[in-house]
């Protein structure tokens, strides 16, 4: 089925509150190229939203999925256990920040794992409130979206929320102290089993707090019996040049969820904390159909070993090095373009204008829109959508990596006309 086919029937059979950024249907990808059922190419800089670190279709990862497929495809971890999930939560205990005993669940989905984080917290603590913070993204489900910070799409109409959830101004214009005026203002500390954080923000657009800021904000937690819970859903596996953003900040966090390119696209995800929190549960109360799916275990650990043999985490910093320089360069050529954010190969644009800096919402719509007709994916993000996010496969080459910036400096220049 051609573009224009596929587009009708997706939208007399699938609802249309599930959108998709782009109409480009999706035939084949390798590497950091995604080809369409057209047969256009088109370099790929949104990764399946942090997904495809490793790259589209990794041999590696590719030969493991059809290995496990042909062994067997799902038993239930709960019923008949298998060791893929064992090496799997031993290498995450591993390497996750942190030199204590560790333990980890394996389940779903990005929200799942904040979920399920949230559960283990309130379990070990004995207490109902959590913290989040302004511009934060944690998930679609009841509990995540009252988490989540932004209205439209994600928590318009679907109200009532979740309770004892408090939200905190974010660590870029505010410090860590804020948090002992909250206590004060808005939530008793001990009330309070957890503070989650993103260690940057990427729905939110692509924040980071200042050097310091976590080690004070932990701080300040445990002097209070709170746990920190690091959300590394989108800012984890190597995306910033270490493994866990968190690690920029020498921070261990008492729990932290793992997800997107945690296995190259298999739905899977992780909350990994210390032992005597996640043992604080009592069996049973944690698990899930699905969860620790073999063949989601197996891609994971392709593309943990991905990691070490091709050294992705300097690759990281290389392709986060090669982005600031050229975006430092546009910003001096472009007023459209404000703060650069981010950290390693996670990086954003901010597209701003006027004389007072106002988010540039529709120009940034017109540029992803542009630079899709030109061959290039981008998404933006960010409280008002101004906000041009890469999230480029670190396995991507130099010349595609030009081709994309290419693209995008001509999409810039237009939109700045």
């Amino acid at each position: 089925m051609k573009t224009d086919q596929l587009e009708q029937l997706r939208n007399e059979v699938i609802t249309s509150g599930h959108v998709s950024a782009t109409s480009l249907y999706v035939e084949s990808a390798k590497g950091a190229v995604i080809r369409d059922v057209e047969g256009r190419e088109y370099i790929d800089f949104a990764g399946g939203i942090a997904v495809m670190n490793v790259g589209h279709s990794h041999p590696k990862v590719v030969a493991a999925i059809k290995d496990q497929a042909d062994k067997f495809t799902h038993t239930c971890f709960m019923v008949t256990p298998y060791d893929s999930a064992v090496q799997l939560a031993e290498k995450l205990c591993r390497i996750t920040p942190g030199d204590f005993p560790k333990k980890t669940l394996l389940v779903n989905s990005g929200a799942e794992a904040v979920e399920n984080a949230v559960k283990i917290a309130r379990h070990y603590t004995k207490r109902p409130a959590i913290i989040v913070f302004e511009n934060a993204y944690h998930g679609r489900t009841l509990l995540t979206m009252t988490m989540t910070s932004k209205v439209k799409p994600y928590k318009f109409g679907f109200g009532p929320f979740a309770p004892e959830v408090y939200r905190m101004p974010y660590g870029d214009v505010v410090g860590p102290e804020k948090l002992n005026d909250f206590f004060v203002k808005h939530v008793n500390p001990e009330a309070v089993a957890a503070v989650v954080a993103e260690p940057v923000q990427g729905e939110g657009g692509f924040i980071a707090p200042p050097p310091g800021y976590f080690q004070k904000l932990v701080q300040i937690c445990h002097d209070n019996g709170i746990l920190f819970v690091a959300d590394e859903i989108q800012s984890g596996m190597g995306r910033t040049g270490k493994m866990f953003a968190i690690e920029h900040w020498e921070v261990e966090p008492d729990l932290i969820t793992v997800a997107k390119s945690l296995a190259a696209g298999m739905p899977l995800s992780a909350v990994v904390g210390r032992q005597d929190i996640m043992d604080a549960v009592h069996p049973g109360g944690l698990g899930g159909t699905y969860g620790a799916n073999p063949v989601a275990c197996r891609a994971a650990l392709a593309v943990l070993e991905i990691f070490e043999e091709e050294n992705l985490l300097e690759k990281a910093v290389a392709l986060g090095q090669k982005l600031t320089a050229r975006f430092e360069k546009w910003q001096e050529q472009f007023a459209i373009i404000g703060e650069i954010r981010g950290l390693g190969a996670m990086l954003g644009l901010e597209l701003v204008k006027g004389p007072h800096k106002e988010p540039a919402t529709e120009e940034a719509k017109k540029l992803v829109s542009e630079c899709l007709k030109k061959g290039l994916v981008i998404l933006a993000c960010g409280s008002y959508g101004n906000i041009i996010r890469i999230l480029a496969p670190l396995v991507i080459s130099d010349a595609q990596l030009e081709k994309g910036l290419a693209i995008l400096e001509v999409g810039l220049r237009n939109i700045s006309e």
